[in-house]
Formats: structure tokens, C-alpha cells, sequence
């Protein structure tokens, strides 16, 4: 019984320490009313890079769907047993172990996680800036950025985007989403500006 009681505790306290994604992810003001402390770091991100809040969440959204700890499914083995995953993607922006390590490097955060929301935004908004600076994508094409992101700089470069209808779509998906998000934000930002 005693290990019992020591057992249903300490399941407790691990999922006390997880932190859930919002409720509704599809308006941008109830996920800042609702995660506090996302707005400020979303508008950290803005002024570092230059890429809008609205193309950051909503390419957040499309990667993980604000799971903080986020992987590619696991493939089994005859149906039963667990394989070893075909990406290292992981976290709230889905970047894979190379692609990190390049940011923190580049940026100077080596403590980042991808784990962490504010770490998150930054990766995905120096991403986009990159991706401005390298491709001529501009920073508020949330659909060309998106491919870019998912395809990296050299996949966009050489258009491999293009034989992959679901790509296409889901890069649409993600623009609308962003168009959707800076709409509603344009309704709350002097809220969330007054909490900050």
C-alpha cells in the first residue's frame, strides 16, 4: 500500500511538471491570456529578428501544436517492437540536433532548449531572418518561410517543395493560420501590452 501511495505521488508531481499546450490553438489572444508569458516572448523574438509574433505561432502550431516536448512518432518493428525515429526533430519548433546546435552557436545561447517557449520563438524567428537573408523570403510570408523552414535553405533553394502537394497545402495552412492570428492579435494587443 505504502508503495502504492509513493508510486501515485510521484505520477503526480511529473505531470504537475508538464506543461500542457493551450486549449484552443486557434486564437492567438485566449493562447497569451492563457500562457502569460508567451506574448513577451514572442515580441522578444519580433524585435531580435524582424519576423512577426503571428509568423512564429502559427509555425509553431504546424510543428508541434504547442507540445513542448514534441517528437516524430516512433516506427515498430514487425508491428510490435519500438524503432528508432527517422528524425531527431524535437520540442515546441520540431528542429532537429544539427539545426540547434547551429543556432545556439551562431546566437550565443548555448543553454536554449527546444523545450523551452521563449528559446523556441527565438530559434524559429533566427530561422526565418535566415531565411529572408539568404532566400529573399520576406518576413511576413509566412507560406514561403514555412517551406523553407521545413525544407531548409538548399531543399527551397532547389523548389523540391514543389512535388509535394501536402507540403503546398500545409504551408497554405500555416499562412492562413498567420493571417488569422495577426487579425485577432490586432484585436487584443493593447490588452496584452498593458499586462506586460
Amino acid at each position: 500500500m505504502k508503495f502504492k501511495i509513493m508510486m501515485y505521488a510521484s505520477l503526480s508531481a511529473l505531470c504537475a511538471c508538464a506543461t500542457l499546450p493551450p486549449h484552443n490553438t486557434q486564437n492567438i489572444c485566449q493562447i497569451f491570456r492563457e500562457k502569460d508569458d508567451w506574448y513577451e516572448a514572442t515580441l522578444a523574438a519580433t524585435h531580435r529578428w524582424g519576423v512577426p509574433i503571428a509568423v512564429q505561432m502559427s509555425i509553431i502550431n504546424q510543428e508541434s501544436s504547442f507540445i513542448d516536448d514534441a517528437e516524430p512518432p516512433r516506427p515498430t518493428l514487425l508491428g510490435f517492437i519500438p524503432w528508432f525515429r527517422s528524425s531527431t526533430a524535437y520540442g515546441y519548433p520540431q528542429a532537429q540536433d544539427g539545426t540547434w546546435a547551429d543556432y545556439q552557436q551562431q546566437t550565443g545561447n548555448h543553454w536554449a532548449d527546444r523545450d523551452d517557449f521563449a528559446d523556441s520563438c527565438d530559434f524559429v524567428a533566427w530561422y526565418c531572418a535566415i531565411s529572408h537573408q539568404k532566400l529573399g523570403i520576406a518576413t511576413t510570408d509566412a507560406r514561403n518561410l514555412y517551406l523553407a523552414y521545413h525544407e531548409g535553405h538548399g531543399g527551397y533553394r532547389r523548389q523540391h517543395y514543389k512535388n509535394k502537394k501536402w507540403l503546398l497545402n500545409t504551408a497554405q495552412k500555416v499562412s492562413q493560420r498567420a493571417w488569422l492570428y495577426d487579425t485577432q492579435l490586432a484585436g487584443c494587443r493593447q490588452e496584452l501590452e498593458d499586462k506586460n
